[in-house]
């Protein structure tokens, strides 16, 4: 199996989403939610409701069961165990991942709620909690992290869908009001960095 993309390639990756990560969570310690970060919620949010039925099936990747298997799966078809351990250990960095930065940033996130209560005027859809942390998104960590990994083995135009897939969840759950924008960005980068580092050493 040719692996796409070099060790270089993907470290860079990882070190775009450490700029993004940085850079959201700098932008996030606010002691309220800024006007600009409401105005591109409200745009998300506020999009039709039929949209709901056509965001839901790609939202579940990020879901940690599904999203983890399906990796699995891929890597499966292609052969590759080296990818099946990528995505396995990339499951347990969005944990962690995820508890760091919350538990590190805590000072800092009392606001970083879910939208329901830390945006008026919110609009809850499906299942999804109506207060708790919301920072990062750990949906939009997990789903970028494993679309990295198994991105090794996919043929170029796979990496386009596999990538598609991944801002389709970073916008559905803005959609859902699961998150707000700063969220899911601080999810993206957290995920494009550890999921960097994981394609890399599974690209050597």
């Amino acid at each position: 199996m040719t692996y796409t993309g070099d060790t270089g390639s993907w470290l860079v990756v990882a070190a775009i989403g450490g700029i993004v990560l940085l850079a959201s969570t700098l932008a996030a310690r606010r002691s309220t939610i800024s006007v600009l970060e409401q105005r591109v919620f409200r745009s998300v949010n506020q999009l039709p409701d039929a949209l709901y039925h056509l965001l839901w099936l790609p939202m579940q990747l990020g879901n940690l069961v599904v999203g983890t298997v399906a990796g699995v799966a891929v890597a499966l078809v292609a052969g590759e165990l080296a990818v099946v351990l990528g995505v396995l250990v990339a499951t347990a960095l969005k944990l962690v991942t995820e508890r760091v930065i919350r538990h590190e940033m805590a000072p800092y996130l009392s606001v970083r709620r879910r939208p329901t209560t830390s945006v008026p005027g919110a609009i809850r859809r499906g299942d999804v909690p109506a207060d708790g942390p919301s920072f990062p998104s750990g949906h939009v960590l997990l789903v970028a992290a494993t679309s990295c990994v198994v991105a090794t083995v996919l043929p170029p135009a796979l990496v386009v869908v596999a990538g598609v897939l991944t801002l389709t969840v970073v916008i559905g759950r803005v959609y859902v009001a699961a998150h707000n924008p700063l969220d899911v960005t601080a999810g993206l980068g957290a995920g494009l960095l550890v999921g960097g580092v994981l394609a890399a050493l599974v690209a050597r």
